[in-house]
């Protein structure tokens, strides 16, 4: 799931925070796209006590966004909540 508010900068940026529960799938998950250059492990997303973990990057207002998740072993998926998100812009 992705949730999108306002940046923290005032200045229009967007905030995307990426959201998966905590054990699927199992092991260390991050997202990865447009937004770092399609790097992984620059972004994991953390465990937290609600059985969920995530991810928070910020983004130009106007960025259009692309990504998918990697997880261990190589991985690779997409959002479960929004397949079509890695085509994803101003949702």
């Amino acid at each position: 799931m992705i949730k999108i508010c306002q940046g923290r900068d005032g200045n229009g940026a967007k905030r995307l925070v990426f959201n998966l529960p905590t054990d699927e799938p199992p092991g260390r998950v991050s997202v990865v796209g447009s937004f770092n250059g399609w790097t992984p492990g620059r972004h994991h997303l953390q465990p937290h006590t609600t059985g969920r973990r995530t991810a928070t990057v910020e983004v130009a207002p106007d960025a259009a966004v692309q990504f998918r998740y990697l997880g261990e072993n190589g991985y690779w998926f997409d959002d479960p909540d929004n397949p079509d998100a890695l085509d994803r812009a101003d949702n």
